[in-house]
C-alpha cells in the first residue's frame, strides 16, 4: 500500500469516526427539547456538546497525524494549548475554528451547560468544518468501516494510527 493509500484510508478513518461522534450528539441534542432559541434540557445540551467537541478533537488529531504534527509526550492528550498551537502554525482559521468549538461546545456547552440555540448550533457547525477539513476522496460506509476494524477497536486503532 503506497503511502497515499495509506493516507487516504486514515482519513476515512478517522472522517468516519469524526462524523460518528457529531452524529450521535446530534441524536441527543434532539432530546434536549427546545423552545424558540432556548434548550430545555440542560443534562441533554451538556452530553451532546461533549460528544460534538470530541468529534472535532478526533478531526484535529487526524489533520495533525496528516501533517506530521508531533504528538504530546507521554501520548497523552495535552489541554487546548497544545492543539490551538499547533492548528495556528498549519492554518490560521483552523485555529480560530478550533477556539470557537472550544469555547462554544466544551466550555460553554459541556461545563457550563448553556441553553442557548445559537451559541451551540455555532459550535456544532464550527465541528463540521473542522471534520470536514478530512473528507476523503471516498467516505466508508458503515459496513465497511465495520469490517475494516472487525477485530480489534477502533479505539486501538486510532491510538495506533495517531501514535
Amino acid at each position: 500500500m503506497s503511502i497515499a493509500d495509506e493516507q487516504e484510508a486514515a482519513k476515512q478513518d478517522a472522517h468516519y469516526e469524526a462524523r460518528r461522534y457529531l452524529r450521535n450528539a446530534e441524536e441527543i441534542l434532539l432530546k434536549a427539547g427546545q423552545n424558540g432559541k432556548r434548550y430545555l434540557d440542560k443534562k441533554y445540551v451538556s452530553v451532546a456538546c461533549g460528544a460534538a467537541y470530541l468529534g472535532a478533537l478526533i478531526a484535529m488529531d487526524a489533520i495533525f497525524k496528516l501533517r506530521d504534527v508531533k504528538p504530546p509526550k507521554g501520548n497523552k492528550r495535552e489541554s487546548i494549548k497544545y492543539y490551538v498551537e499547533n492548528a495556528a502554525k498549519l492554518d490560521g482559521k483552523l485555529a480560530s475554528e478550533l477556539r470557537i468549538a472550544y469555547q462554544a461546545l466544551h466550555l460553554d456547552g459541556y461545563y457550563e451547560g448553556t441553553l442557548s440555540v445559537p451559541i451551540v448550533r455555532e459550535g456544532f457547525e464550527t465541528a463540521y468544518d473542522i471534520v470536514e477539513r478530512i473528507r476523503p476522496q471516498r467516505e466508508l460506509t458503515d459496513a465497511e468501516f465495520k469490517t475494516r476494524r472487525r477485530g480489534q477497536s477502533w479505539v486501538g486503532k486510532l491510538a495506533a494510527w495517531l501514535f
